[in-house]
């Protein structure tokens, strides 16, 4: 006595089986084959409608589309297709002379047309299945069921094929966006830098040591406005002050010597002589003396000119010794006014006098100032933080807008034209030929 849950056994096998396929063709072969498990026939055909072909047949590796059988069947099968909308049993009685004379030849007496669901009405297909036997309902139910597996899997594997085609059209896309980046690459741009810069005063005048010393008193805070004349520092002149009393008194001793001397002139013919020896002597003692004020005189700085002074910081004036020609301070005019721009080695670029610089100051940096460089150092050297930079000067384009000297910000330096890629890569490569060696 024979299972009766074997047929839906076979069901689910046959489901199992389909779902690992991943090709139409070998799902129509599979199809038109496979299905014998679940009941028996003798021959089988799937129908593509949207082609109007066959598209697979039982025992045959492939299909011969001007073959007799091929040509026959397909117009067999345009009129079934107008015809049947849903699982039906056909015969020769129902045909025309002509074609049940070609059924009689060709294919056993009961067939079955099998609409395959989940297909769109412009692409139908169906399964054919003969045999000598009528079809039972119990066939139909199970292989409407599994028409219905086919038809799912069917449209999945259309969609994957479609999807498999989409892969050229996004391998021309990616091509388009590498051929644009690439343009875009060799759009010229203009090469820049940045680097740190500070306002400083032009063409300042140095206030110098005129002799050794110490500094005593500062007269001034730092960018103060002075007038010429005013006194700025004072050195300690105790030792002068010493050296100019005992001076003094030097002076009233060669004094009195040469006025005792000249007394005695008169009647001693000795002192006489020895009076040109003291005249000279207190005349040494009178220069002496005059020198030394003098230089008493010098211990207090003066301005040079008009303008404001210009130094860090007055804890570090007070108290240091100081010798000759020693830079004290300086005095400028604070309307005149370049920037001075430290370049690190490592961001250099070929730069040129008259290149445009664009200063953005720390304290207003939604207003840039233009300026015009002037001088390039020919040598990299340690700035105040001990990295090698190059000391660049500018000049401002608009002398009459007043930037204080002392603001500190950031240059942006304009170099040469390159292009997009050349100017991007331009760190890195030069990082990489430092590992590489070349």
């Amino acid at each position: 006595m024979s299972n009766p849950l074997q047929p839906l056994a076979e069901l689910l096998q046959l489901q199992r089986r389909m779902r690992a396929l991943d090709r139409r063709e070998s799902l129509a072969f599979f199809m038109v084959n496979e299905t014998h498990r679940l009941t028996n026939y003798h021959q089988a055909a799937l129908w593509e409608g949207e082609a109007g072909k066959l598209a697979a047949a039982s025992g045959v590796a492939s299909l011969d589309s001007h073959a007799p059988f091929c040509r026959g069947f397909s117009a067999l099968c345009r009129q079934w297709q107008q015809t049947f909308h849903k699982i039906t049993a056909i015969r020769a009685q129902s045909l025309s002379a002509e074609d049940s004379q070609f059924w009689q030849e060709y294919l056993p007496e009961n067939g079955l047309w099998i609409p395959l669901p989940h297909l769109d009405k412009e692409r139908p297909m169906s399964l054919i299945l003969f045999k000598d036997t009528p079809w039972s309902e119990p066939e139909k139910v199970l292989l409407e069921q599994l028409a219905d597996a086919y038809g799912h899997a069917w449209q999945s594997l259309a969609r994957q094929k479609k999807n498999h085609r989409s892969v050229p059209r996004i391998k021309r896309k990616g091509l388009v966006v590498g051929m644009a980046l690439a343009l875009i690459m060799l759009i010229p741009v203009r090469q820049s830098v940045l680097a740190p810069a500070e306002v400083v005063a032009n063409k300042p005048t140095l206030l110098r040591a005129p002799l050794s010393g110490v500094v005593d008193v500062l007269e001034v805070k730092p960018n103060q406005a002075v007038l010429r004349g005013d006194v700025l520092v004072s050195l300690d002149a105790r030792e002068l002050l010493n050296q100019r009393e005992n001076a003094r008194q030097q002076l009233a001793s060669a004094e009195a010597q040469y006025r005792q001397a000249q007394q005695m002139a008169l009647s001693d013919a000795d002192a006489k002589a020895q009076l040109a020896v003291l005249a000279s002597r207190r005349q040494q003692t009178l220069s002496e003396m005059t020198f030394i004020e003098s230089q008493l005189d010098r211990m207090a700085l003066k301005s040079p000119r008009d303008g404001i002074v210009i130094f860090d910081n007055a804890n570090d004036l007070l108290g240091r010794s100081v010798s000759v020609g020693e830079r004290i301070m300086m005095v400028a005019d604070p309307s005149d006014t370049r920037l001075e721009i430290q370049l690190p080695a490592g961001d250099a670029i070929a730069l040129e006098n008259g290149a445009e610089v664009r200063l953005f100051l720390n304290v207003a940096p939604n207003s840039p100032q233009d300026a015009v460089l002037t001088q390039i150092g020919y040598r990299a050297t340690p700035d105040a933080e001990n990295v090698m930079a190059y000391r660049l000067l500018a000049e401002f384009n608009q002398p009459e807008s007043v930037v204080r000297v002392g603001l500190k910000g950031t240059a942006k330096i304009y170099g040469e034209r390159t292009v997009l890629i050349a100017y991007l890569m331009r760190k890195p490569w030069s990082s990489l030929r430092v590992w590489l060696g070349v």
